[in-house]
């Protein structure tokens, strides 16, 4: 296997379900609307890691545009059409949320009324769970942690452990924040509801998928993991560097990011969204989850958007789209592998959906409001499609010396950083999961600071809730495709915390260490990209560790509180010693430091047994095993991943057969399976 090189784009968190706009299309003005679509398709394939896209139109009732674009397969009669199914990822919590509105119709479900009224052993190591409502769950509002990514994304493999334990989890985790208090992007609640669901209904959540909604609009291509359906209509998936398809994705997360359709599909259940089959939803509860739900936080953004909450969706409001007076509702969605977009425009009975292989819902997304746009002006609807703009480079003034007070350590999700504000200027690092890059930013008037290239300005703002936060107002420009703005909370700054020596010591023990997970399972597509989370990176700042507060020498917790998307998935750090060895328990997660695994023997044959509990083995490839050639013996349900100096995976067994691989310097080894299987290792000299 040729090693596997990953792109920003490629390691983006599983179900970063991120909503996004666009400017105006890239191309003229003389092409028909199936004509630029067919464009845009191609863009995506031939630049944007796509290998294949499908999508379709409704408008008022009848399919308008349906088409598909890219390679299924090398054999033939194995191309992409209007029935290939694909993961949607978050696009998935739409049917969590009409299931639970539908719930509402039936007057079986009050989503102002706590949780516990349905859900009767969900409990909290916090009383402050008592206080959380459907409503919070559907708005983003309720305060949990964010995401239980363990075992949920898995090849091949539709294990129930996310349903089945999500509960028994929760009842040792606190919240980041009081239930209501402002909406963060929180996937865990949208599993709530499955559960809701399930409880409410008497059906397992498939089947109720299926009885109301699948049933009476006529879906045949629309799934969960636990249906039964052939595997080979799902769209193939393709990742850089591993010849041929990967195996059967699984999202394992029903109710947040676990469905299977296709655009033409969900295309149809979006009807139901925008209150045109009220057989099925009533239009009051259609029409109050377009309601801008986003308001009622600590975060109300004035400008014009695509973060904006309704009751499941992303927007509400969605740019451009409001700039020409039009509601439109989007929701966007990841897995590993897949993509996908939604985008509804319940006043004109118009939608478009967007699915592909490869590639991000980011890009799904401007593709679908490029296409609309265009819809929209042939119809005679919008006279003028909005310009794209120019990012101009920032002209300095005079900055106001009380903006400096602003300067001193900012956290986020898994890091902090130091501004220092001097001259009118300070860096900061890359936005965006770094699509605009770490540069100067300069005061350029109005509070604001604009950076290097123009493509960003930040300010400071102090919310309600006394904190300060570093507000970023962004141009992201995609060639081919369109334009993408957002206005966000990028940072809060974190207040002083003084440790003593002790605990000083401890963690500056763990500064820039890195720790390994030991409980995912080896099929886990996560082992394609380690960097999600299957990696903690420590480093340690003034009284703090990766955006949590240290409490004494073996503990810290969340520190930020962001509302939005960038405070999403929180998590605290406790540690642990055994064997002499230090250990990290995070979330529902086990790592072992990297200092604590021990080398690969340099043994011509040597066997690794998995202990009882399950854990994986982690080895590292110092300089006795280089460059030898690894074969390793092992059972059925087991598997092994090689990585290099970079945690770049360079083989893994569960997508290559191949049982033989060189050692790269410096890397990594991991074998995973059931506690007590067996594996026989043979070292060979090239």
């Amino acid at each position: 296997m040729k090693k596997i090189g990953i792109t920003v784009i490629a390691i983006m968190l599983v179900l970063l379900q991120v909503p996004w706009a666009s400017g105006a299309s890239a191309e003229g003005n003389d092409d028909t609307v199936a004509e630029k679509a067919r464009k845009l398709a191609s863009a995506l394939i031939s630049d944007y890691g796509v290998s294949s896209v499908q999508y379709a139109i409704l408008d008022n009732g009848a399919i308008t545009l349906s088409d598909s674009a890219g390679v299924n397969g090398k054999e033939a009669d194995d191309s992409i059409n209007k029935d290939t199914m694909y993961a949607i990822g978050s696009v998935s919590k739409m049917y969590s949320a009409a299931a639970t509105m539908m719930l509402v119709d039936a007057g079986k479900v009050d989503i102002d009324q706590p949780l516990t009224t349905y859900i009767k052993d969900f409990k909290m190591a916090d009383e402050r769970y008592k206080q959380i409502t459907p409503r919070m769950l559907l708005n983003h509002s309720s305060g949990l942690y964010g995401s239980h990514y363990k075992n949920s994304m898995l090849f091949d493999d539709n294990s129930t452990e996310k349903h089945d334990e999500l509960l028994e989890k929760l009842q040792s985790e606190r919240l980041k924040s009081n239930p209501g208090e402002y909406s963060v992007y929180t996937n865990d609640g949208f599993q709530l509801l499955e559960l809701l669901v399930e409880r409410v209904s008497g059906m397992t959540y498939s089947e109720f998928l299926a009885t109301h909604i699948s049933k009476p609009l006529n879906l045949n291509f629309t799934k969960t993991p636990l249906d039964s359906f052939d595997r080979q209509q799902l769209a193939k998936t393709y990742f850089p560097g591993i010849e041929g398809p990967l195996p059967v994705e699984n999202p394992n997360i029903l109710g947040t990011g676990g469905l299977y359709s296709t655009a033409e599909e969900l295309t149809k259940f979006s009807e139901v969204l925008m209150g045109q089959k009220p057989d099925i939803l009533s239009k009051q509860s259609a029409a109050a989850m377009e309601n801008p739900e986003y308001r009622k936080g600590v975060w109300v953004p004035e400008e014009r958007n695509i973060y904006n909450y309704g009751l499941g969706w992303d927007a509400v409001e969605l740019a451009p789209f409001s700039d020409y007076g039009i509601t439109a509702l989007n929701k966007g969605g990841d897995t590993i592998m897949y993509h996908s977009a939604l985008i509804s425009l319940p006043e004109h009975h118009l939608s478009m959906a967007v699915i592909s292989s490869g590639g991000s819902s980011i890009y799904d997304t401007i593709f679908a409001s490029n296409i609309l746009q265009e819809v929209l002006k042939e119809k005679g609807i919008i006279k003028d499609i909005t310009p794209p703009k120019t990012a101009i480079p920032p002209v300095k003034v005079d900055m106001p010396a009380d903006l400096a007070a602003n300067s001193g350590l900012y956290g986020t999700v898994g890091a902090t950083i130091h501004v220092n504000i001097q001259n009118g200027e300070f860096e900061l690092p890359g936005l965006m999961s770094e699509m605009i890059p770490a540069q100067k930013y300069v005061y350029t008037g109005n509070s604001r600071f604009t950076s290097s290239d123009g493509s960003a300005e930040v300010s400071f703002e102090k919310q309600t809730n006394g904190k300060t936060y570093i507000k970023a107002n962004v141009l992201l420009d995609f060639p081919g495709l369109g334009q993408t703005e957002a206005v966000y909370y990028e940072y809060q700054k974190l207040d002083d915390n003084p440790v003593n020596d002790s605990v000083k010591k401890a963690w500056g023990d763990r500064n820039n260490k890195k720790y390994y997970a030991l409980d995912e399972k080896i099929n886990s597509l996560f082992y394609l990209v380690p960097a999600a989370i299957l990696i903690k990176n420590i480093a340690v700042d003034k009284g703090y560790a990766s955006g949590t507060r240290i409490v004494d020498e073996n503990h810290a917790v969340n520190a930020v509180e962001i509302p939005v998307m960038n405070g999403r998935d929180t998590f605290d750090l406790n540690f642990y010693k055994k064997d002499n060895s230090e250990y990290l328990q995070s979330g529902d997660q086990h790592f072992i430091r990297e200092d604590a695994m021990k080398p690969l023997p340099a043994a011509e044959t040597s066997q690794y047994t998995v202990p009882s509990n399950g854990f994986a083995q982690w080895f590292k490839i110092d300089e006795s095993t280089a460059n030898k050639t690894m074969t390793v013996d092992f059972p059925k349900n087991g598997g092994f991943a090689v990585y290099d100096e970079n945690d770049s995976v360079v083989h893994l067994s569960t997508v290559d057969s191949e049982r033989s691989v060189i050692l790269p310097k410096g890397g990594l080894i991991v074998f995973g399976g059931n506690a007590g299987d067996v594996f026989k290792v043979t070292l060979k000299k090239q």
